[in-house]
């Protein structure tokens, strides 16, 4: 496997940690003041605070001036993010971590299934296979076994 593959999963393997430490975070945020959907705000706050900083220190200003010329459907990303958030701190308490994530990735690989298969916002095609259909099946599987 090359090198920045390797790293790409490392990332990404970490990023899967830190949601699982954000979920509990954020349901804990929204009890102490009150509301999931405050908390989520208050979550994306920080966040935006924090990717502020990082991008005008690495990459300037430039970027956030290109924003404003973007197709309005590129922004979506950040409402599907505050959805993502808000959906995890509203269901977290009476699911668990674990049931909430499995069900957040059998979201996700079903998503990512038909965005595959139909080449989405410019990615390359992914055809749907038996053997993809059955890895999907086994996290919902794992999804209903969680529950037991």
């Amino acid at each position: 496997m090359p090198a920045g593959s390797l790293l790409a999963l490392i990332l990404i393997f970490l990023g899967g940690v830190a949601i699982a430490v954000q979920a509990p975070i954020n349901t804990a945020l929204g009890r102490s003041i009150g509301s999931g959907l405050s908390a989520a705000a208050v979550s994306f706050g920080v966040g935006f605070a924090a990717l502020v900083v990082v991008s005008l220190a690495t990459s300037g200003a430039a970027p956030f001036t290109k924003a404003a010329g973007v197709p309005l459907w590129q922004l979506a990303g950040g409402l599907l993010g505050a959805f993502y958030v808000w959906s995890v701190i509203y269901g977290l308490s009476g699911l668990g971590v674990l049931t909430a994530l499995v069900a957040l990735i059998l979201g996700q690989l079903g998503g990512a299934l038909v965005l595959d298969h139909i080449g989405a916002f410019g990615l390359a095609t992914q055809p749907v296979s038996f053997r993809r259909v059955i890895a999907v099946g086994l996290v919902a599987a794992g999804l209903l076994l969680s529950r037991s």
